[in-house]
């Protein structure tokens, strides 16, 4: 279910896709917990389905779960926790939230660096996403 609602979100039928997204997220909470890494990427999915179809509160919403979730369970360093806080900064810059944005992105940036170094290719889309935001 899931995998299908990840095809049909990557080929823009986001009305057929959301309704498998919800399906398998409910799956994995019931299956797998609501901090399982599994989880948390169905979370994240849902969320950026929900951006795409303009429902930006309701993507806020999940993502901030997701991000919560993930700092607790994965920590605040973990691969996977940063592309969440990446993907709130991003939200909150479409929202019109600069401000908000900026402190995400200072952070991804930040832990990046400390994580993976100066060169990695997220780390230079961490800089490059902070450099856009500030033009």
């Amino acid at each position: 279910i899931s995998n299908l609602g990840f095809l049909l979100y990557e080929q823009g039928d986001l009305d057929g896709a959301e309704p498998l997204c919800r399906e398998a997220l409910e799956g994995k909470r019931e299956t797998l917990g609501d901090r399982h890494p599994d989880t948390l990427t169905s979370i994240n999915n849902l969320g950026s389905l929900l951006k795409e179809k303009g429902d930006l509160d309701g993507a806020e919403a999940r993502i901030r779960e997701d991000l919560v979730a993930s700092r607790e369970t994965l920590g605040d360093r973990h691969p996977s926790t940063l592309i969440s806080i990446s993907n709130l900064g991003f939200l909150l810059k479409t929202k019109g939230d600069v401000d908000g944005a900026e402190a995400l992105y200072r952070e991804a940036l930040e832990a990046r660096r400390e994580t993976l170094g100066d060169r990695h290719p997220h780390t230079l889309a961490s800089i490059s996403n902070l450099g856009l935001l500030l033009e």
